[in-house]
């Protein structure tokens, strides 16, 4: 299919279209489509519609990997009759996708209403506005996510434009692709950007046990996820347990021990290996599996 900047458009095995980027080999949401995988992950598992009802004043939510913006435009629909005021931000190293998308929005099909938000938010980074009882401030952060992160740890001054979020859609191409956004450091660093005091899940695409054995490290309650496409499961993180319907339990933890990819990443290069020594120790002291004992 029509091909431009590096992207294109491919037909999924459903009849329904998507992204391809050209350069990394990925296509965005390459199973069910962009509309239904954002549903099922995002909105229905982050109980969206009920959690924003129940917030009083903004709710925030934080969108790695804005990729063409099949996932907050459709927790954006999602929450558009609700009376609210959404604070989003959005984070991609490029916003070539988003522009690839929005050119050829009309086979997408998943855009409608909002191409002139999005073409303000393209232009001025920042775009506000009202949606029947909806009121929305969105801001596009470009550049790299791991190092804006860590520049915020160093420069705390800075982190008054980036408020804690009640919503994480956690949307990065896959670990070996981008080995940077997955690593213990990467999400250690975004825990410490949650505030305690605010309830915020994250639910991702992947169920692999280096995942689940990372955010667990970061500080995160971790849980089984809700079936997607052609995975039976994916994973949810959260700052309470409360946000997390399924918890992982011993039966996971023992698994967890004799995985041979369990091992965290620390630095921005893909590799597998089992659990270290300190790792073990660090996995069975976290309170989540105290709790669930």
């Amino acid at each position: 299919m029509q091909t431009d900047s590096g992207y294109q458009l491919v037909r999924l095995n459903n009849g329904i279209c998507s992204v391809r980027s050209l350069a990394d080999y990925e296509t965005f949401h390459p199973v069910i489509g962009p509309v239904a995988e954002a549903e099922a992950l995002y909105v229905n598992q982050l109980r969206l519609r009920e959690r924003v009802a129940q917030t009083t004043g903004e709710f925030v939510i934080w969108d790695v990997g804005l990729g063409a913006a099949a996932n907050i435009l459709a927790a954006l629909r999602a929450t558009r009759g609700i009376p609210c005021q959404l604070r989003v931000l959005s984070f991609d190293h490029t916003p070539e996708p988003l522009k690839f998308a929005l050119a050829h929005a009309g086979e997408l099909g998943y855009f409608g209403g909002y191409e002139a938000h999005l073409a303000s938010l393209l232009r001025d980074r920042r775009v506000t506005f009202q949606d029947g009882a909806q009121s929305v401030d969105w801001e596009f952060h470009g550049g790299d996510f791991p190092t804006l992160l860590a520049d915020l740890k160093l420069n705390p001054e800075n982190i008054k434009h980036f408020p804690a979020p009640h919503a994480v859609l956690f949307d990065a191409y896959s670990p070996a692709k981008n080995p940077a956004m997955w690593t213990l450091p990467l999400f250690t660093d975004l825990f410490q950007r949650l505030d305690p005091q605010r309830s915020c899940a994250m639910p991702t695409y992947s169920r692999s046990t280096i995942l689940r054995v990372t955010l667990l490290l970061a500080g995160f309650y971790v849980g089984v996820g809700h079936a997607t496409g052609m995975k039976e499961e994916t994973t949810i993180a959260a700052n309470s347990l409360d946000l997390i319907a399924e918890p992982l339990g011993q039966r996971w933890l023992e698994r967890a021990q004799r995985s041979h990819s369990a091992e965290p990443m620390v630095e921005p290069v893909y590799r597998t290996a089992a659990l270290s020594p300190e790792s073990w120790a660090r996995l069975q002291a976290h309170p989540q599996f105290s709790i669930l004992r």
